[in-house]
């Protein structure tokens, strides 16, 4: 399974970012995918999940800020962020689940400015 994140960036504090992350390889069976995030000198946390019905999963910090979704025909996950703060800087990494498998992409910078 390859993971493919894209759509981070550079952006003030209140701005908006769209991640995505497109699935390929051998992706049969692939059922939660998500996102975690990675700051300096903090350790890697889940930030969203979401299940293959649909259902989702958010840290309690950004509940009501960032949204997950999936689109399946495409394999892909996404990740609005709205209302960035420079506490949400990270690298953002998308992850998807078979089993008790953890796959995982390359990571996005999100970097929010003040």
């Amino acid at each position: 399974v390859q993971l493919q994140a894209s759509g981070g960036g550079l952006v003030q504090a209140g701005g908006s970012l769209r991640l995505s992350c497109v699935a390929s390889g051998s992706i049969r069976g692939i059922k939660s995918m998500g996102w975690y995030r990675h700051a300096p000198g903090k350790q890697r946390e889940l930030v969203a999940a979401i299940s293959a019905g649909g259902a989702t999963t958010y840290a309690d910090s950004v509940k009501g800020q960032f949204t997950i979704s999936r689109d399946n025909a495409k394999n892909t996950v996404y990740l609005q962020m709205n209302s960035l703060k420079p506490e949400d800087t990270a690298v953002y990494l998308c992850s998807a689940a078979r089993g008790t498998v953890n796959y995982w992409g390359q990571g996005t910078l999100v970097t929010v400015s003040s």
